[in-house]
Order: C-alpha cells, then sequence, then structure tokens
C-alpha cells in the first residue's frame, strides 16, 4: 500500500487566515504520545490484538473522547498518486481509502479528514488531542463495531512523510487516522505536514437490530467552536494522502 498512496500538501487553513487568531489552531500531539524505542518495565508494549473481521464496507468513524461520531464517504486516488481528501461541504464527514483495507480486516485501513474548511473547524480538527489507549469505533455495514485502541499519535513534516511506517501493510487489523497538522504556512496557505494516529484492532460488537442508540453518537452541539480547542500557537499539519 505504501508505494500506492504517497504524501501531499495540505492546502487547507483558510479558516485560520479568515479567522486570524493564533488561539484557535489545531492541538497538536505530544512527544510523549508517539511510539517510545523501549516501552517501561512492567508496561505492555500494546493491547493485545483481537482477531481479524470479514472484509465489510465501514459507515462511520467515531472517537468518544473528542466526541467525533461522523459518516465515512470512500475516497479514491488523485492523479499524482495522493490521497483525494473529502468533499469540503460537510464539516463532519470523514472517508477511507476504499482501494485499500477496510477497517477490522487484516491490513492497514486509512481513514482521512480535513482539519479545518473556509466554514471553520472540521471533522478532525481536535485530532492531535487524541492520547494513547483511547479507543476509534469504527461502524461496519455487516452491523458490527470495529474497536481499535491508540497505540501513538504523531505529527510528520510534509517533506519527511513516513509513508512506508504509515502506510505499511500490517498483519494484524491496524488503522491510521489523519488530518493537516504540523506548522502552518500563511505565505503557501497550507499545513506543513500531517497528524497520524496509529491504532490497532482490540475489540468487535455485534449490532442487533432494534439496538439502542451507540453511547457515542451523540457529539456536542459546539464540537466545531473554536472556543472547545485547547489554545495552541502551534499550527496542524497534513496527512499522508489529503490535501487538508
Amino acid at each position: 500500500m505504501a508505494a500506492a498512496v504517497t504524501a501531499a500538501a495540505c492546502a487547507a487553513g483558510v479558516w485560520l487566515i479568515v479567522n486570524g487568531s493564533r488561539d484557535t489552531a489545531p492541538p497538536q500531539p505530544s512527544v510523549a504520545q508517539g511510539f517510545t524505542a523501549r516501552p517501561p518495565d512492567g508496561e505492555a508494549a500494546t493491547e493485545r490484538a483481537a482477531p481479524p473481521l470479514p472484509a465489510a464496507e465501514p459507515l462511520r468513524v467515531a472517537v468518544p473522547s473528542l466526541g467525533i461520531d461522523a459518516p465515512l464517504t470512500r475516497l479514491e486516488l488523485a492523479a499524482d498518486g495522493s490521497l483525494a481528501p473529502p468533499p469540503e461541504g460537510d464539516r463532519n464527514l470523514a472517508g477511507w481509502y476504499a482501494d485499500g483495507t477496510p477497517p477490522g480486516a487484516t491490513g492497514t485501513a486509512l481513514v482521512a479528514g480535513h482539519v479545518d474548511t473556509r466554514a471553520g473547524p472540521a471533522v478532525f480538527y481536535r485530532l492531535g488531542a487524541l492520547r494513547k489507549g483511547h479507543t476509534v469505533r469504527i461502524l461496519r455495514a455487516d452491523g458490527r463495531v470495529a474497536v481499535f485502541t491508540v497505540d501513538a499519535v504523531e505529527v510528520y513534516d510534509g517533506r519527511h512523510f513516513p509513508d512506508e511506517k504509515v502506510y505499511g501493510e500490517a498483519h494484524r487489523p491496524e488503522l491510521r487516522l489523519i488530518t493537516c497538522g504540523g506548522g502552518f504556512s500563511r505565505t503557501r496557505q497550507e499545513y506543513l505536514g500531517n497528524v497520524v494516529v496509529f491504532a490497532h484492532l482490540t475489540d468487535s460488537q455485534a449490532r442487533g437490530a432494534g439496538s439502542a442508540p451507540l453511547p457515542w453518537a451523540r457529539p456536542p452541539a459546539d464540537r466545531f467552536s473554536a472556543r472547545s480547542a485547547p489554545r495552541t500557537a502551534t499550527r496542524s499539519a497534513g496527512p499522508a494522502n489529503p490535501a487538508w
């Protein structure tokens, strides 16, 4: 997969320019949320992986700790080999790479979303605030919810994006969430890198007909308000696929 998908510039951030505030930039992951060379003694390297699921179309992505609950659309590669971003018309919309691994199956599944649009913060605006051990849930067309546990949250300069590390094919069900992040160039009017969440499948839950609403399916009404974002002077970066 790494050979098929390449990093792209993050030509988003128009809202930051129009808004003109240094206090409303997207949060960035701390060094503590990245991969460590050697975990502390007594600390499990990762939570045990769950068995892979059969391939099925993903319908929604949810991140309970961030109040994210969004529909998923199919994404394809652009002419330059980068992953085309979701349409900008719906700020609460993410996408998955439909020619790759579906979330829950063995391999590396890719889900990407805008950090912001001209209208304001978008679905993955606060992705950089995610922490190790938090969960990401994918509702699938087969009625199952694939539950992924976050292993690391990292930010990369777009000029040195680690394609193989992010897109390389895994031997277990893994997930990558990608958006713009890092620094922001007002001259070029784009983000300079990408925030990437690494996660692996740790559970799956059956969803029967008539089931009660999922507890994470009620995002705060003001989730896209700049007031809900942590204050930071650092701009966020872009993904290894989209121009968002």
